[in-house]
């Protein structure tokens, strides 16, 4: 049923209650908390949804083959590491795919032994659960809000926002074409484009938009992608640029950490 068929529906519904109980009706509607879990649930099946849809278009690991840094930094990681979308897949999904010989949780040690150990996992998106916790509980109210989302790749962290919170305009900074398309067929498709615009851009060219931005989120978004006098370089027009009074920043992993690995004492 679509919102037009339930609009119908609804009108027919009210026709049937007596007159004299029709203004409580629609003050009910109006002013009950009983529809929040409904509205919850909803939230989520249409991330769910989004993700079934990006599962159907990418490859097990979500990465494309023009992600070159990407691919050669998890080979210089300490250990074997392989990247799995935490938006695509949730632990469930992980142990399925294990299962049926897609994905692996271990790697050996010596070729064809039975001695293991553990691989690591990297994802460079938010859970639908994390998306949740972040918009509901982590961000304040976010009416007349922009918010800014750097290196949006599958656009993970706009389809929350649109769902989860009030923001007024949610902007994706992505620099790889292949993901600035994937997230537009995305946002077509779920009618998002009122609140979200996608933009094929490095944000080393967005000085003016990290300017204005209430809210500037960073997920994962310079260590996989840039060599270290990059992300220097990143980090330094971040910091130079997102200055609004009030203004937030999210960053994961921290951002003393993110400096830290940089080993740079003035930014």
């Amino acid at each position: 049923m679509n919102l037009w068929e339930a609009q119908s529906e609804i009108k027919k519904l009210l026709s049937h209650v007596k007159p004299s109980d029709v203004r409580g009706l629609l003050t009910w509607i109006r002013c009950s908390d009983e529809f929040d879990d409904f509205l919850s649930n909803n939230q989520t099946k249409v991330l769910k949804n989004i993700s079934e849809d990006l599962r159907g278009s990418l490859p097990p690991d979500a990465m494309f083959s023009s992600e070159v840094t990407a691919y050669n930094k998890m080979q210089q990681c300490s250990r074997p590491t392989i990247h799995v979308d935490s938006f695509l897949y949730d632990e469930d999904q992980v142990d399925f795919l294990c299962e049926d010989g897609t994905m692996s949780r271990s790697y050996c040690l010596t070729c064809g032994s039975h001695r293991t150990a553990p691989l690591d996992f990297i994802s460079h998106s938010f859970s639908i659960s994390e998306l949740c916790f972040l918009f509901e509980n982590v961000l304040p109210d976010l009416s007349g809000q922009l918010v800014v989302d750097v290196g949006s790749r599958l656009g993970t962290v706009l389809y929350g926002g649109h769902v989860f919170s009030s923001a007024s305009q949610l902007i994706g900074l992505e620099i790889n074409e292949e993901f600035v398309k994937l997230q537009n067929n995305i946002l077509q498709k779920y009618k998002m484009t009122d609140r979200i615009q996608v933009l094929h851009t490095d944000v080393l060219l967005q000085n003016v938009l990290l300017q204005k931005a209430d809210v500037l989120i960073l997920n994962n978004v310079f260590e996989f992608f840039m060599e270290p006098s990059e992300q220097v370089r990143a980090w330094r027009f971040v910091m130079e640029n997102f200055r609004k009074k009030g203004s937030l920043l999210v960053c994961v992993p921290g951002l003393q950490e993110s400096l830290n690995s940089l080993q740079v004492k003035n930014i």
